[in-house]
């Protein structure tokens, strides 16, 4: 069956988010086509409005201003930072209520015979250097690229005299930190392992 221009280009633009092929796009433009014009009129104003989002200068966080709500909260402990790979894993923390820190967002992770030079690992430094941070809690997943990138971040920050831990091994080898529960994440924060 052949659709109007409109509806195809939306099914292109949903095929392109991840996790989402060309059924389930189509299935989602046919549910909004079935939608009242309030609900489609609001659905795309929230849509339009993440163009007015930024990264938060700090950290790397999502951010509506210069900061994220976190690095602008005076009651978070300015003193303890949690390195993660994406935003996804700073809300996945956050539905924890186990850490009451602040956050570092890479952009990813390294890959075997890749620098990491794309990652905001200078940014880190220069936070740890300029805020006086005591420890990094490395909240990386527990993959190959994970693992790797918290080595090279252990030596580099134990070589600056920072407290290094890591999440307890509670997450499942080769799992997401976005995806596990907020008990297994409050246990994996709670019982960290020292890396030096």
């Amino acid at each position: 069956m052949r659709y109007p221009k409109p509806f195809r280009d939306l099914i292109t633009h949903f095929s392109a988010l991840p996790s989402v092929g060309p059924k389930m796009a189509e299935r989602i433009v046919l549910y909004l086509f079935k939608q009242d014009s309030e609900k489609l009129t609001d659905f795309a104003e929230s849509l339009e409005s993440l163009g007015s989002l930024s990264f938060c200068t700090r950290c790397f966080h999502i951010a509506e201003g210069e900061l994220c709500d976190i690095c602008s909260d005076p009651k978070r402990d300015s003193k303890t930072v949690c390195v993660v790979e994406e935003p996804t894993d700073v809300i996945a923390l956050e539905r924890s209520g186990s850490f009451n820190g602040r956050y570092h967002v890479l952009g990813g992770t390294m890959r075997p015979g890749n620098s990491g030079d794309e990652l905001r690992i200078p940014e880190l430094l220069t936070r740890i250097r300029t805020e006086k941070i005591e420890e990094v809690i490395l909240a990386l997943n527990p993959t190959t690229e994970g693992d790797l990138t918290a080595l090279y971040l252990k030596k580099r920050l134990i070589d600056a005299g920072i407290r290094v831990s890591r999440l307890a091994r509670g997450l499942a080898t080769g799992g997401d930190i976005e995806y596990a529960d907020e008990a297994t994440l409050a246990s994996a924060l709670k019982n960290r392992e020292s890396l030096g």
